[in-house]
């Protein structure tokens, strides 16, 4: 099972989400974890690597709904650690 870790300006954007925002990220956070399991993102998320940041990945949830993260160091020897970045709109780009 994957593990992770939120930074604190994730944690602090993460709060400023809605209610049904949340759950959005959410499910997408559990499709990701399926994901990971499985070896392969699912093409809904359109995980990819994060334009001129080496090593960050974007992740959509929602139509304006985007997640940063990188990968950290194991944990759990052969699951892998997500690093969660920021969470938001388009804007997180803007604020990195």
């Amino acid at each position: 099972m994957p593990t992770y870790y939120a930074s604190k300006l994730f944690k602090r954007n993460f709060e400023k989400l809605t209610p049904g925002q949340k759950l959005l990220f959410m499910k997408a956070v559990a499709s990701l974890v399926k994901s990971l399991e499985q070896g392969r993102f699912d093409k809904m998320l359109r995980v990819k690597r994060f334009q001129g940041e080496e090593g960050v990945w974007e992740m959509t949830w929602a139509p304006n709904g985007r997640a940063l993260f990188r990968y950290g160091k194991e944990i759990n020897p052969g699951d892998p650690h997500v690093i969660w970045l920021n969470v938001g709109g388009h804007d997180i780009f803007d604020k990195r």
